[in-house]
């Protein structure tokens, strides 16, 4: 079935409901593209239209493909595991090979830091340096990294991993089952500021952040807590690294949002959303669920309809841009003078 350091393919067929056909007792211990991958490796193919280099002479152990991928194309030697989507059982293979990279033995390290009136279940983990700070609840099975902080009054939910240098603040609640990345700030102060005479007042942020289960949150994060209402990220959202989340932002059910994303403030985004990298959004805007926007988009009103939304010029060689900008110029002079 499976041993200490991998799992057989006859389990990981049955996993993702796949076809094997081949060796069912052939250990499999990690995953690697085909022109890399080991006889102890899988590789998958996920387009039977779009095979990647090096599948025909390919080493690898096992080979999870679409059901309709030719054998004439694999090399004879791998087993096959075919299902109807890869991507997903790709997935769920990964998950299966790298379930003890998170597991850790409860206890509360010496060097830790918790507060006499905070409640940290007996099956939680607390790090070395780490903070728990008055009022704060660690639930069961999560675990809090060397040097990460959880704020007063905060709650972590169970089965929650805070990796090293996570910082939870004051209020700030985390469902079950989350994955905060290092040196992730989730509860600092949202940008607010009056003017008065030239300068700049402060506006104290007096609302949290509700962060729901199963969302995933990457590396050098900033999650602003509310203004007046709560910061809210709902359930199965998934974050990129260095993306900001602004004061008073909404972010729906299972959207997806990749890296260097800026979200400004009060923004309401739907569900089942996808966010490209480098896109820009807003503040008090409404996206509506089902929206795709690409890439380095900058969204300026509401999107109040599901589909694709675009923006931005693709990049071109130097001298045709530059082309390009001389007829935007004169067109604008154009109408300008008439």
């Amino acid at each position: 079935m499976s041993d200490a350091a991998g799992l057989d393919t006859a389990t990981l067929a049955r996993l993702v409901g796949g076809e094997l056909e081949g060796d069912p007792a052939r250990c499999i211990r990690g995953m690697a593209a085909p022109a890399r991958a080991a006889p102890d490796q899988l590789a998958f193919v996920v387009n039977a239209d779009a095979l990647p280099s090096g599948l025909a002479d390919s080493n690898a152990g096992a080979l999870l493909i679409p059901r309709d991928l030719p054998a004439t194309v694999l090399p004879a030697e791998a087993v096959r595991i075919r299902v109807a989507a890869v991507y997903p059982a790709y997935a769920r293979i990964s998950q299966a090979l790298g379930a003890g990279r998170r597991a850790r033995d409860p206890g509360v390290a010496e060097s830790a830091v918790v507060d006499p009136s905070a409640r940290v279940d007996a099956g939680a983990c607390v790090g070395p340096g780490a903070v728990i700070a008055a009022g704060a609840t660690v639930g069961a099975g999560a675990v809090v990294e060397a040097q990460a902080h959880v704020g007063r009054e905060a709650v972590i939910g169970a089965q929650t991993f805070l990796h090293p240098g996570v910082r939870i603040l004051d209020g700030v609640e985390l469902g079950e089952r989350c994955i905060v990345h290092a040196g992730t700030v989730i509860g600092a102060d949202g940008f607010g500021f009056a003017p008065e005479d030239g300068t700049w007042l402060k506006i104290e942020q007096l609302g949290a952040v509700r962060v729901g289960s199963d969302v995933e949150i990457g590396a050098n994060c900033t999650v602003d807590r509310g203004a007046v209402e709560d910061t809210r990220i709902g359930e199965g959202v998934k974050i990129d690294n260095l993306v900001h989340v602004a004061h008073n932002v909404e972010i729906g059910d299972h959207t997806a949002i990749a890296g260097c994303v800026g979200i400004a403030g009060s923004a309401r985004i739907g569900r089942h959303c996808a966010i490209g990298g480098g896109a820009g959004i807003l503040g008090h805007l409404s996206i509506a669920d089902h929206v795709t926007i690409h890439a380095m988009t900058l969204v300026t009103r509401s999107i109040d309809h599901a589909g694709h939304y675009a923006s931005g010029v693709p990049h071109q060689e130097a001298r045709l841009w530059n082309r390009t900008l001389a007829r935007l110029r004169r067109m604008g002079r154009r109408a300008r003078d008439t």
